[in-house]
């Protein structure tokens, strides 16, 4: 079993402030995260059929800006371990994803402006291949609780995945984080619209807790 990664060997930065080269090596090139790269959420339509892997590409690079310090915006964080890059989180204002306007998961029991642009969202997380099973997924997510709020946004959400011991679950499915994962991060879970989906939140304005647990094997 890998070692689980320490703080001293972990960096994360804005994806604008990584390289290309790096972000495409924590996507990889032969599974999910690589035919998708980070697009789900983003195209209209259903994401195969609708469009190439050169436009996903694409319209991935202009979203992240990597590699352009400087750049107003950018779409996620880029992990880096012992200088080797290893994970991304997807991290923006919640409008910046057209598909979870009109997705049941988010908004079931909830009246919510879908406009709001001080609610952010985190939608997806990939740790390279020879990382997993690290506990990487952990620091992510409490990355972005910074990340969000440094940034203006009054609240911070996720759309993670109940898992269960002993059940397995494939990195295309998890690749929206795990209950506990979020629950050390300070999220607290305000629905629970499918069998294995909750949301979970962060409202700064009424403060918040970043948990600091132990137990990790993301």
């Amino acid at each position: 079993m890998q070692p689980i990664v320490t703080d001293d060997q972990l960096t994360v930065v804005p994806a604008n402030e990584a390289s290309w080269d790096d972000l495409q090596a924590v996507l990889g090139t032969a599974d999910y995260a690589a035919r998708c790269q980070c697009q789900r959420l983003k195209v209209a339509g259903w994401i195969w059929r609708d469009s190439t892997h050169e436009e996903r590409v694409a319209m991935l690079r202009v979203q992240t800006a990597c590699g352009v310090s400087g750049a107003p915006a950018t779409s996620g964080l880029v992990g880096y371990v012992d200088d080797e890059p290893a994970g991304w989180v997807a991290v923006e204002p919640r409008p910046a994803y057209p598909k979870l306007r009109g997705s049941r998961l988010p908004w079931s029991g909830r009246d919510e402006d879908k406009d709001d642009d001080g609610v952010w969202a985190v939608t997806c997380m990939i740790v390279r291949k020879g990382y997993r099973g690290r506990g990487l997924t952990y620091p992510l997510a409490r990355a972005t609780v910074d990340y969000a709020r440094d940034r203006g946004a009054r609240a911070l959400e996720a759309y993670p995945m109940i898992t269960q011991p002993g059940k397995e679950i494939t990195w295309g499915e998890l690749n929206v984080g795990a209950r506990q994962v979020f629950e050390e991060a300070g999220f607290t879970e305000v629905s629970h619209p499918t069998p294995r989906r909750v949301v979970m939140r962060i409202d700064f304005g009424r403060g918040h807790d970043v948990g600091s647990g132990d137990s990790r094997s993301s």
